[in-house]
């Protein structure tokens, strides 16, 4: 199921589903161009100028997923390319951090994918607990463990576990009726709503 979404633009997806569940645009891959990454939320709190949880989430997230951090911290970094290097190696997915990351050229060399808010090269101590496995706040969304994080250089979108199938059929029929209509189709239809939207104003 979760495989689906790797089919499904973001921008699909936020038409489905509306802002509520779409990241701000701080949080943005650190390099490009970066491929769509789709998979399940294990979810990470970070006190400010902390990784600690970050650290030790890459060795307890399950393969395939999308380690996504509240952190909020914008003077220290969450992780560096070693950190980024085995999270890799062991199959997660990718970052979502509500904050920095350091080393940056290497994590580029890696292909491993992060979104975040940038990059610094300080960084964070690893001495105060947070949390695994609640609810999160990152980029201004709530992001629960187990829901489905897709990624790309659109943007990011959250979609709840209990609306999967939902979603996914709907995005699906969505693309459907997109890949049979012309540009020339699209364009007659756009005018007269335009039009419309005029006349009514």
């Amino acid at each position: 199921m979760i495989d689906a979404f790797q089919e499904i633009p973001p921008t699909t997806l936020a038409d489905v589903l509306g802002r509520d569940q779409v990241m701000d645009i701080g949080i943005r891959p650190l390099w490009t161009p970066v491929p769509r990454v789709a998979g399940p939320a294990f979810t990470v709190r970070c006190p400010p100028g902390d990784n600690l949880m970050l650290h030790a989430a890459i060795y307890r997230a399950a393969p395939g997923s999308v380690i996504v951090v509240e952190s909020g911290d914008l003077d220290y970094a969450l992780a560096g390319g070693n950190v980024c290097a085995v999270a890799h190696r062991n199959g997660v997915a990718a970052f979502v951090l509500d904050g920095l990351i350091r080393d940056l050229g290497e994590v580029r060399e890696l292909g491993f994918p992060v979104f975040a808010r940038g990059v610094i090269p300080i960084p964070g101590t690893k001495d105060t607990l947070g949390a695994h496995g609640e609810p999160v706040r990152c980029g201004g969304i709530t992001v629960r463990p187990g829901d489905t994080v897709v990624a790309d250089e659109e943007g990011i979108v959250v979609v709840p576990s209990d609306r999967r199938d939902e979603v996914l059929a709907a995005s699906r029929a969505k693309l459907a009726k997109e890949a049979t209509e012309s540009l020339d189709d699209w364009a007659t239809a756009h005018r007269a709503r335009i039009e419309k939207a005029l006349n009514q104003g």
